[in-house]
C-alpha cells in the first residue's frame, strides 16, 4: 500500500488560497470613496454657528472644527458663501454638564459629562433644497477634573466640540 506524499494537503491548501485571492481581486469589494458623497457638489460654506447657551465662545470652536472636519474627511472644498454651492448653518441650543461618578471617600466628583445640543442644516444654495438636517442632536464627552488628572472644563468642551464636528460630517455623508 502506497502512502500519499505529505505535500499533497499543502498543495491543495495553497491552491485554495490562490483561488480565494484571485476571486477577491477580480470581484472587488464594492468600496468607493465618492459613493457616500453627493457628486454634484464641490463647494461648501460654513456659516458661524449661533449659541443660545450660557457657555459663550463654544460656537467659535465648533464652527472651526466643522470646517476642519469637512476639509479633512470629504471631497468638498470649504469656500466663502458667495462662491459656494451649499451652506452649513446651525446653532448650539443648549450645553449641560453633570457628574458621572464621585469618589467613595468624600464624594468629590471624578468624571463629568459635557453635553452639547445642536440644530444644523446643510442646504443647496442654488436650489434651496435642504440636503441634510438634524434638530436636537446631542453629543457628549467626558472629562476628569479630579486632582490626579487635572482636566479642566475646556478639555470636556474641546472633546464634545470635536465629536459634534465629526457627527455633522457623518450626517453630510449620509451615514447617520
Amino acid at each position: 500500500m502506497r502512502s500519499r506524499p505529505a505535500t499533497v494537503p499543502y498543495i491543495l491548501t495553497l491552491q485554495a488560497w490562490i483561488c480565494v485571492v484571485i476571486t477577491s481581486l477580480t470581484a472587488g469589494c464594492g468600496y468607493s470613496r465618492h459613493g457616500l458623497y453627493l457628486e454634484n457638489i464641490t463647494t461648501v460654506a460654513v456659516d458661524g454657528f449661533g449659541n443660545k447657551s450660557f457657555y459663550q465662545g463654544v460656537e467659535l470652536g465648533l464652527t472651526e472644527a466643522i470646517i476642519k472636519e469637512i476639509e479633512l474627511r470629504t471631497p468638498y472644498k470649504v469656500t466663502a458663501r458667495s462662491s459656494a454651492e451649499t451652506v452649513v448653518t446651525g446653532e448650539i441650543t443648549q450645553i449641560q454638564q453633570g457628574p458621572l461618578s464621585r469618589r467613595r471617600a468624600g464624594g468629590m466628583v471624578q468624571d463629568v459629562e459635557y453635553q452639547i445640543f445642536v440644530n444644523f442644516e446643510w442646504k443647496d444654495i442654488r436650489s434651496g433644497e435642504v440636503l441634510r438636517q438634524r434638530l436636537g442632536m446631542m453629543v457628549s464627552a467626558g472629562f476628569m477634573p479630579a486632582i490626579q488628572t487635572g482636566e479642566t472644563l475646556t478639555h470636556g468642551q474641546n472633546r464634545a466640540v470635536q465629536r459634534v464636528a465629526e457627527r455633522v460630517v457623518s450626517v453630510m455623508k449620509g451615514s447617520l
